[in-house]
């Protein structure tokens, strides 16, 4: 056992040396702090990314046109359709809703003023509930408003403040291409996404409207096909259950390529965050080797120590201090050496992660960083640094303990 006798003599025996001992835990607190910088901010990244995907929706898989290259450009088939989305709500059991979608491209005039909104989407009645993005004020507009083509839409923040300014939009009239829709409902806000793009700049119609009366067209085609998932534990079920409908729907041979792909956003975001996770590890290890370098300098002063105090050393054994106590001594001194040092390195870690999310949160336009202060990297800090103290520090003390005592007391 340490007992607060042995503590208070390795105190005093590094106060004696303040400057030195300072110097001796600067490599520690240099990696201590490297690594914990490193953990926090790369869990501030991890948290951005899975915030991000669960942004877009409720357990959400994504249904694509499968893209060829046709004379050196990549296109996408024309091979998903609104009867697909609406077999897939009907035909698939773990699967909540479904929605279709088509983009268009367009200015949105009320009076005087006109905006380009990023995203102006045909969707369906169910669109909300894929998404899990409710309204602000007002109405969806419903499955009869699909059915007919009718044109209603639905505005985001962005389209609000631009157009409408102070005045209610719920009622109101926009036109489109010189087509009037009117505004049954606003969507509440999202803010920008991971890249900066703005989530509140949209504009939803029927997917019926947008196909008939935006682009002219009497196909059924769409772009992709939203759909949500009953519950997280059933995502890989409906994403077996959509492939097979689709397959037999679109008449896929066994062993033929599909004219589709199907994606599940949660394995894109455990992905991303094995990256993030994986980088974050590379980092945290890179930044450990500063410790490595830490506790051979505290073996270094711990041995110049040693011959320093050599005298006292005999001393103590003259008086009965026996091999046990002088290596619990030293040995002592240069765990408290680590662990200051490691104390110190997770507070400037701490306030070094604080200070990096702060500058990527003033310097970006996307979705702002969280900060994170990981406890378990604290834990493992202290005890990585207790551990380096004991490792580096044995020799020194085993050497300490095993000097003879009468050639201590002559030692000069």
């Amino acid at each position: 056992m340490i007992s607060p006798v042995t503590i208070g003599i390795a105190l005093r025996a590094l106060g004696k040396n303040k400057m030195r001992a300072g110097l001796t835990v600067l490599g520690v607190v240099i990696g201590i702090a490297a690594v914990t910088t490193m953990v926090s901010v790369g869990q501030s990244a991890s948290d951005l990314v899975q915030s991000q995907f669960e942004a877009l929706g409720t357990n959400v898989i994504i249904i694509l046109p499968e893209v060829r290259r046709r004379s050196g450009v990549m296109q996408a088939e024309v091979t998903l359709t609104s009867r697909d989305s609406d077999a897939i709500a009907k035909e698939c059991p773990s699967v909540l809703a479904s929605s279709p979608l088509v983009g268009v491209t367009g200015q949105v005039i009320f009076g005087s003023s006109n905006f380009s909104p990023r995203d102006m989407h045909g969707v369906d009645s169910d669109y909300l509930t894929v998404r899990n993005w409710a309204l602000e004020n007002g109405d969806f507009f419903t499955e009869r408003d699909v059915h007919s083509a009718n044109k209603v839409c639905v505005l985001g923040h962005t389209l609000v403040a631009k157009l409408f300014q102070t005045t209610d939009p719920v009622g109101q009239s926009v036109r489109i291409k010189n087509i009037p829709f009117r505004v049954v409902g606003v969507l509440q806000r999202k803010g920008a996404n991971m890249v900066g793009d703005d989530q509140d700049s949209i504009i939803l119609m029927p997917v019926t409207t947008v196909r008939k009366r935006l682009q002219g067209s009497e196909f059924d085609n769409v772009n992709a096909i939203l759909a949500s998932a009953r519950s997280a534990l059933l995502m890989a079920q409906a994403q077996n259950e959509i492939d097979e409908l689709l397959a037999e729907r679109h008449r896929v041979h066994f062993g033929k390529p599909r004219d589709y792909t199907v994606e599940n956003t949660t394995e894109i975001a455990n992905t991303f965050g094995v990256v993030t996770g994986t980088l974050t590890a590379m980092l945290a290890c890179i930044a450990g080797i500063s410790l490595v370098v830490g506790g051979v300098g505290i073996m270094n002063i711990m041995l110049v120590s040693v011959t320093e105090r050599t005298r006292e050393i005999g001393i103590r054994m003259a008086v009965g201090a026996r091999t046990g106590d002088i290596l619990r001594q030293f040995l002592v001194e240069a765990i408290l050496l680590s662990c200051i040092g490691g104390i110190v390195g997770f507070a400037l870690g701490v306030g070094a992660s604080v200070g990096i999310v702060s500058i990527i949160n003033a310097i970006s336009s996307g979705q702002k960083w969280t900060h994170q202060v990981s406890f378990l990297a604290a834990v493992l800090a202290f005890l990585f640094a207790a551990a380096v103290g004991v490792f580096f520090g044995y020799y020194p003390a085993r050497r300490a303990s095993r000097l003879d005592p009468i050639e201590a007391l002559r030692y000069e």
